[in-house]
């Protein structure tokens, strides 16, 4: 039986501006290893700011929220920052490449963030995850030298760095044209085939969506299928 990854229970979110007001209400949901699921719906259904708190970056929340069993409602926000580094990686619209760091230097950010291994060893590690994504002969060049989708695939090797038990993706293909979001669903694919990776994806692509494991639909800040 497969492990869950991800799991909350109960959470619900209020925004206080002007007045109260819920965003989010009463969201169970668990993201097994192994597992590919999209979150869709609505522009303003709740999907980013479900994320968010998913992502350990938004702590104002009733609820629970458990990666690997581990309750995270009551952690420090340093706690919280290991957490994440550690355990979630993150592939986000835009890719947030440093542009005075060269590619293999972008890679190794979270690593040495994490300092598990010497200097040495993080940069054999993001070299081996650039070749994964055919992406070596990339490696001494800086991110303004990169296409869209080369940037997007050294983002993801950035995010599978520190081998995390769940990559989430904000709008990962949304910046993308056809054949470089298919390229990004591809890559992702077969991270759940070889690496047994759970991943979590918020889109508005229903081509991309209709390929994963299991599709999350929200609206009006509720899980609705």
């Amino acid at each position: 039986m497969a492990n869950t990854v991800l799991q909350t229970k109960n959470i619900n979110k209020y925004f206080y501006d002007p007045v109260k007001f819920k965003v989010l209400s009463d969201i169970n949901m668990s993201i097994n290893e192994g597992e590919f699921v999209s979150i869709v719906g609505k522009s303003g259904c709740g999907k980013s700011t479900l994320l968010y708190i998913l992502s350990t970056m938004d702590t104002d929340y009733e609820g629970e929220l458990l990666i690997n069993g581990d309750d995270l409602s009551k952690k420090t926000d340093s706690n919280l920052a290991k957490i994440r580094n550690q355990h979630i990686g993150f592939v986000f619209q835009f890719h947030y490449l440093l542009s005075e760091y060269n590619v293999v230097r972008n890679v190794m950010i979270p690593a040495i963030k994490l300092a598990k291994y010497s200097l040495k060893e993080i940069e054999h590690r993001a070299m081996e995850q650039l070749r994964k994504l055919d992406m070596t002969d990339q490696a001494l060049k800086f991110p303004n030298q990169l296409s869209g989708g080369q940037k997007q695939r050294v983002a993801i090797a950035r995010a599978l760095i520190n081998d995390p038990l769940i990559i989430m993706g904000d709008e990962p293909t949304g910046n993308l044209d056809k054949k470089n979001s298919d390229l990004v669903f591809d890559i992702f694919n077969n991270l759940v085939k070889e690496r047994n990776q759970a991943l979590l994806i918020v889109t508005h692509d229903p081509d991309f969506a209709v390929r994963t494991h299991r599709t999350i639909e929200m609206a009006d800040g509720k899980i609705i299928s």
